[in-house]
């Protein structure tokens, strides 16, 4: 069912894509802008990870620097049979983790000094889980399709916001106002479903990257634990000049409730939570060691 609802993520904003291009009068405009966003976008999944760590001034540590972060991420990748990531520790307080790299072969596992502080060995466990899921179900390669899509129509979006404060893309004057009209409903309409689209994307991932690191580390209650304490935590990571990063962390201070939740990239944390703990009581579930 979650591979369906993103094939139809997927092509709605495939279809929101064209649907502004057409508007534009012509594929010129479109595939120039697309061929922009493709660009930034092979540089983002090239790059990113360096990108990323850089931009939290993140260190990479051997295992005489952290000896427990460093044996908690090799025995995650060993029962997922996955490459030993590289691994690192973010200078600050608040309470966070994260993965990136294009695939398990080029991954990395960042934590900050707050996290590890904050959580026992269970409890960590159950956060590096998640974000090996994360690597070994190649959500970075998923993500990066959604945002050269959704890049695009933002590109196409802003194309559109002009061609609508100058009159139109030619034609009749007649056919003008009618195209304008469309100019700016595809200007403000389109990038913010796409935007939704693309969090909604998001949330899914987490979902399965919970359900996934949990049942290979068997840390399902650890991990609903860690989550509980981050949310709880008094001292956040401050994502507020970085909202672009927000996605990759396990969890997200910017999230909202209500109708703020559909603008968030993760799923509210009381239902992953939640979901967490009826897993741990199926009978189906047998823990790792």
């Amino acid at each position: 069912m979650n591979t369906l609802k993103m094939t139809l993520i997927f092509l709605v904003l495939m279809l929101l894509f064209i649907w502004i291009g057409g508007l534009l009068g012509g594929t010129q405009g479109m595939v120039i802008a697309f061929a922009m966003a493709m660009v930034m976008n092979f540089i983002a999944y090239w790059f990113s990870d360096k990108m990323v760590l850089a931009m939290y001034r993140a260190k990479e540590i051997k295992e005489a620097d952290n000896p427990r972060l460093f044996r908690i991420a090799r025995a995650v990748a060993t029962k997922a049979s996955m490459p030993m990531p590289r691994v690192y520790i973010i200078p600050t307080k608040g309470p966070n983790a994260f993965a990136t790299g294009r695939n398990p072969e080029h991954a990395a596992v960042a934590a900050t000094e707050g996290i590890l502080e904050l959580l026992n060995d269970d409890e960590l466990e159950g956060v590096i889980g998640h974000e090996m899921a994360h690597i070994k179900n190649y959500d970075m390669l998923i993500g990066t399709v959604a945002a050269t899509i959704a890049g695009a129509i933002g590109i196409l979006s802003s194309m559109a916001r002009w061609g609508a404060i100058f009159g139109g893309f030619g034609g009749r004057d007649n056919d003008r106002g009618g195209n304008v009209i469309s100019l700016l409903v595809a200007a403000i309409v389109a990038p913010l479903v796409a935007m939704i689209l693309q969090m909604a994307i998001s949330r899914q991932r987490e979902f399965k990257a919970d359900a996934e690191g949990a049942r290979v580390t068997g840390k399902y209650l650890g991990l609903a634990s860690a989550l509980e304490k981050i949310h709880r935590s008094p001292v956040q990571l401050n994502l507020d000049d970085r909202p672009a990063t927000a996605n990759l962390m396990i969890a997200n201070p910017l999230s909202g409730k209500g109708f703020t939740n559909l603008f968030s990239t993760h799923p509210p944390v009381e239902q992953r939570i939640a979901k967490l703990k009826e897993l741990a009581q199926s009978p189906y579930v047998t823990y790792a060691r």
